[in-house]
């Protein structure tokens, strides 16, 4: 068994996920990034880690759908020998207001956002279960504990998020197999755009505590430090990065009252 730890990162093409594999990397890290569709994105991140002297693969498949989900844990393992952490990244937003909402926006992103994290833990659990110490870092959200407009969708499936990670740390820590999430807010990638842009968006970055957006880097630092394996006892945390937003009222903008 090769003796370089390796991570496996799902929806590694996007913002959060290019960065967090781009640092893991920076450790030694074997990464095998994840990606859906965006196959030249992923290939840019794997040469850019090669270029600086790590190494990774991209891997293709739709962690949403359960033997996807197995076959990317699998073809993982098949290439680096081994697996010690998974970061479960992948999401998609389809922000509506609930009166308004289609029942495939409700089911897409829970079926991607929660089920995704789901497959690829049931998959990768037995693999990281041979290691002396893994860890699986979920991405979720402040969203999963905090309300926005139109997105009652994508904070459910961040709110079951959040008590799978609780539930799967009780579960997997006889096997050394840490488990936390990021709960990361307001974050410069092009997921958010659509909420920041607009009425509802207005001022929101200027009402946080420290008034910025989070920058992937950031979250990115975050996951690294989880998925170290020099802090056993640091499982079962849900740590938000949101510059304190999660503990001051924001006051975005309200719908004005009307009748339906």
């Amino acid at each position: 068994m090769s003796s370089t730890r390796t991570a496996l990162v799902t929806g590694g093409s996007g913002g959060i996920g290019q960065a967090i594999c781009r640092r893991l990397a920076s450790d030694g890290v074997f990464v095998a990034v994840n990606y859906y569709r965006g196959e030249q994105a992923a290939k840019e991140v794997v040469a850019e880690i090669e270029h600086n002297g790590g190494t990774a693969i991209a891997v293709q498949g739709d962690v949403s759908l359960p033997e996807d989900a197995e076959r990317v844990v699998r073809e993982t393992v098949e290439a680096a020998g081994r697996l010690d952490i998974l970061v479960n990244n992948s999401g998609i937003t389809r922000n509506r207001l609930i009166m308004q909402m289609e029942h495939d926006d409700w089911l897409d992103v829970m079926r991607v956002n929660f089920g995704g994290v789901f497959n690829c833990t049931k998959a990768a659990s037995s693999v990281l279960a041979q290691q002396d110490s893994a860890a699986i870092v979920n991405v979720s959200s402040v969203m999963g504990q905090r309300a926005w407009l139109g997105c009652a969708n994508y904070a459910a499936s961040k709110a079951a998020i959040n008590s799978f990670t609780k539930a799967s740390a009780v579960e997997f820590a006889r096997f050394g197999i840490k488990v936390n999430a990021v709960l990361p807010g307001f974050v410069e990638t092009e997921m958010i755009a659509d909420v920041l842009s607009g009425g509802n968006g207005d001022g929101v970055i200027g009402q946080l505590p420290v008034p910025s957006a989070t920058t992937a880097d950031e979250v990115a630092e975050v996951v690294a430090f989880l998925a170290a394996p020099d802090t056993p006892h640091m499982t079962g945390a849900l740590l938000p990065i949101d510059g304190a937003g999660g503990v001051t009222l924001l006051l975005g903008k309200p719908l004005k009252k009307s009748r339906r």
